[in-house]
């Protein structure tokens, strides 16, 4: 009753407006009458001539193209509305700042419905093209705008309701509108707030990249909603607001405008290392904030006191609250030579062993570069199935091959203006390397499925742990690729080269360990591992003494990880540095993280061999007699690894401790009763295998006794 009742009001409006000429006097919102005037006054026809016709297929690419950053933000809250409206017979649509809509999902009989009033990707719904409508009304005004049935200005379009809320930018900057379309006949009592909240999602998760160089301050009245799509987003630079979400304005009665204007000391008493310290925030009207503080890494660098004449670093702290490596003065000079490469237009190659951060230094370097405020795309190679790397990477059409997603995918254009981050590119798939090769020769993309192709605007990052040299060499990388992405090296040095270990843990531990303390034993021990992971094992590990201990709490030895306190501790070592400049040939990271002389494949066969027959000529070690019982005591252990390295001339290791017999490559490792053990020692990497068959100790030898890995006896 109340909607029919609803209906004939509006009809009665549109009749003194649209017939008689006059001014409705409480048919219709105010807002709606508004909107009716302004179309009026633009000339906009009630009753549309000829019907609106979509934008040819590859016009409205490009379109899709020019926003790609808005449709990749936005498709979380596409594919998770569209989901939940279409069993009611609706449909999700997002376009952008000037009306155009990119896409529509939803119910598939309400889009074909949908279509016939021309509401779908390739039409402009602005109100000077379509006058009063959710979309253009949403632009016009600068907020959430339902229209409902007849309040739509032109009379097809009652057949709609339609609820709609403009997107912004983290700097106050209209990017596009996200609609919720339906039948008018068809409540719709959430779908504005569905919108409101999806439009949050959306414009929280831009916040996401970061903001260069600022503060952002996540800030609530109410603590349980501090990292929800509801909290206040403030960032500041200088002293003065650079970048907000609605939540955050609202916050403090603030509008858009005042984006780039609003001082921080009009806002707070208090400094943001408050928040930092303390949790809260106290603003100038006496009302306390809940929240924290994400830094940049211009803004929140913890410069360390100078040990032992070591020049500072400084550890920046990513908008995600991860803590990054610290960067000391080498690494500094590094990014900044790595930066005025990049800024020639010239790639960029970082090498490191896993963990090292070469995809935050990459960040850091966009961060720094002339690109900044274009798009970051990373690629993990190693990542994505062998199968699609080649769609995933560059683009295809849609419907290219099947399970293909709706309106395809763009690839490599992402990147666009901005920084294409290719990691762990050393696991390429050799087929597709030479098309990676041609478009950066080129400088042209052809999406797979057809279509014509695009010329490409982008500086190149790429990243690897591999030995690329010994790649080259096995013909598992194109040496013709290296050269196109090493005009410059960029080396990360493994964390058990770090200087000043000590430093780096207490630092790190002071971003992490919120109010823990860490005495000088647990202290020494951490900075004295190792760490075969680098700066991310050991961010893990500090993380989970975090999670397993209590704020104010002092952390010794026996709080630390079992593995860890029976760890032996050794001095860090000083290893070759991994430079790979030049070209194959040259020394860099190997797998495992140990640098090894890497000339070619010929030159490892040659040394291989030669050990092999070394190990054939020279007397096996002591292996005791059956049923003589073992004799493998530490003591035992370790003089026979260091007669390994007289014997041998490999250096010895953990592993030779501890067990019967040290033994060279080819030799075979016996433990008494249970049969033989294969150990093949090669630079940076360990490999042992357990004999399948149980035979006496002693009676398997080397050479002709092993044959694929297997005991033969």
């Amino acid at each position: 009753m109340a909607q029919l009742q609803s209906q004939s009001r509006v009809g009665q409006a549109r009749h003194v407006f649209f017939e008689r000429g006059g001014i409705p006097a409480g048919g219709v919102p105010g807002t709606i009458l508004d909107s009716w005037r302004r179309c009026q006054r633009m000339g906009v026809a009630a009753e549309p001539g000829t019907a609106l016709e979509p934008l040819p297929v590859p016009r409205l690419r490009e379109l899709r193209e020019r926003h790609q950053s808005l449709w990749r933000l936005a498709r979380a809250e596409l594919d998770g509305l569209s989901a939940d409206v279409a069993a009611a017979g609706s449909i999700v649509l997002l376009t952008d700042a000037d009306g155009w809509i990119l896409d529509a999902e939803g119910s598939p009989r309400f889009l074909d419905k949908a279509g016939r009033v021309a509401l779908m990707p390739g039409v402009c719904w602005s109100e000077a093209q379509v006058g009063t409508n959710a979309i253009g009304t949403a632009i016009a005004e600068g907020r959430a705008i339902e229209v409902r049935g007849g309040e739509h200005y032109r009379s097809p379009h009652g057949i709609l309701s339609c609820f709609a809320a403009p997107v912004h930018d983290p700097y106050g900057q209209l990017v596009g509108v996200l609609d919720l379309s339906g039948e008018a006949s068809v409540q719709h009592l959430h779908a504005l707030g569905l919108i409101r909240r999806a439009v949050a999602s959306i414009e929280r998760r831009w916040f996401e990249a970061g903001i260069p160089d600022a503060q952002l301050l996540r800030v609530h009245h109410d603590p349980a909603l501090v990292g929800t799509a509801r909290e206040g987003l403030l960032a500041f630079r200088n002293g003065r607001l650079v970048a907000a979400n609605q939540a955050g304005l609202a916050l403090f009665g603030l509008e858009r405008g005042e984006i780039g204007r609003a001082p921080y000391a009009a806002l707070f008493d208090a400094p943001p290392s408050r928040l930092h310290d303390d949790g809260v925030l106290v603003d100038r009207h006496g009302r306390v904030l809940h929240g924290r503080l994400d830094e940049t890494a211009a803004t929140s660098r913890m410069v360390a006191p100078a040990r032992n004449g070591s020049a500072p670093a400084t550890a920046p702290r990513t908008h995600a609250g991860r803590e990054a490596p610290l960067f000391d003065a080498r690494q500094q000079a590094e990014l900044d030579r790595a930066r005025r490469v990049l800024d020639a237009g010239l790639p960029v190659l970082v090498l490191g062993e896993t963990g090292t951060g070469k995809e935050v230094f990459a960040r850091e370097l966009h961060r720094r570069c002339q690109r900044a405020g274009k798009p970051f795309i990373a690629v993990n190679c190693a990542a994505l199935p062998e199968g699609l790397i080649e769609a995933e990477l560059f683009g295809y059409e849609d419907g290219a091959f099947t399970g293909a997603r709706k309106h395809g995918s763009p690839g490599l254009l992402q990147a666009n203006g901005g920084v294409l981050f290719l990691d762990e590119i050393g696991d390429m798939p050799p087929a597709l390397q030479p098309r990676l090769l041609r478009v950066l020769q080129e400088r042209e993309l052809s999406p797979l499925g057809g279509g014509k192709p695009v010329k490409l605007d982008f500086a190149l990052v790429c990243a690897t742990h591999r030995n690329l040299d010994t790649a080259i060499a096995e013909g598992r990388f194109r040496a013709d690729l290296y050269y196109r992405i090493a005009h410059h090296i960029a080396t990360l040095p493994p964390l058990r080269d770090h200087p000043e270990r000590t430093g780096l843990v207490r630092d790190l531990w002071q971003g992490i360990g919120d109010g823990r303390r860490l005495d000088a034993a647990a202290l020494a021990r951490l900075a004295g591992h190792d760490w075969p992971g680098n700066l991310r094992q050991l961010v893990a590990c500090l993380r989970t003494l975090v999670a397993l201990s209590d704020p104010g709490q002092t952390l010794g030895l026996e709080q630390l990880p079992g593995w860890l306190r029976t760890a032996v501790l050794r001095p860090a070592a000083v290893a070759a540095p991994l430079s790979g400049g030049g070209g194959p040939g040259r020394r860099q990271a190997g797998r495992g993280g140990r640098g090894h002389d890497a000339a070619g494949a010929g030159r490892l066969r040659r040394q291989r061999l030669a050990r092999r027959a070394r190990a054939r000529h020279q007397p096996q070690h002591a292996v005791p007699a059956a049923g003589s019982g073992r004799l493998n005591t530490a003591a035992s252990g370790r003089r026979q690894a260091a007669a390994c390295v007289s014997a041998h001339g490999h250096p010895a290791t953990a592993e030779h401790e501890g067990h019967d017999t040290c033994v060279p490559s080819t030799h075979l490792h016996h433990a008494a009763g249970t049969g033989c053990r294969l150990s093949r020692q090669e630079p940076g990497r360990a490999f042992r295998r357990r004999c399948p068959t149980a035979i006496r100790p002693g009676t398997c030898g080397p050479g002709p006794a092993r044959r694929n890995g297997r005991c033969r006896r």
